[in-house]
């Protein structure tokens, strides 16, 4: 080995070794992740006159599970932009009968399968007596 490999060796490895050590020239000041934030001190509410809810009514900040799910799938009012909200005035409303003239013989309709047809020659009813077929 020439002199100076053998130098930059040494000096390579006195660089690697004085990384390990805590203090020296490598050293700094990090802050304490524990220190960043105060915790609030625990505090008893001066409130202790609260009704206990009744069983099996809905809460009063949700509301009840078919208005969540209207939310969620169609969203309220506020969620809508102004295009969406000026093309729903635009559309007017729907005539109160319009789902009972989809099966009439004469609406003009796309053909969207056999699936569809069955949805909707599907007997009218709450679907008490419903039942699903799985083709096997």
């Amino acid at each position: 080995m020439t002199q100076y490999a053998r130098i930059a060796l040494i000096a390579g490895l006195g660089a690697m070794t004085a990384a390990c050590g805590g203090g020296g020239l490598l050293n700094r000041d990090r802050p304490d992740e524990f220190a960043v934030q105060r915790q609030a001190p625990l505090v008893v509410p001066p409130e202790f006159n609260l009704v206990p809810p009744q069983p099996g009514a809905p809460r009063p900040a949700e509301g009840s599970a078919a208005q969540q799910t209207l939310e969620a799938l169609f969203g309220g009012p506020q969620a809508r932009s102004g295009v969406e909200t000026s093309l729903l005035e635009r559309a007017g409303t729907a005539a109160p009968g319009i789902r009972s003239a989809v099966g009439d013989p004469d609406t003009a309709t796309v053909a969207k399968g056999s699936v569809t047809r069955d949805i909707i020659a599907a007997p009218e009813g709450d679907g008490a007596s419903a039942s699903a077929v799985i083709p096997g």
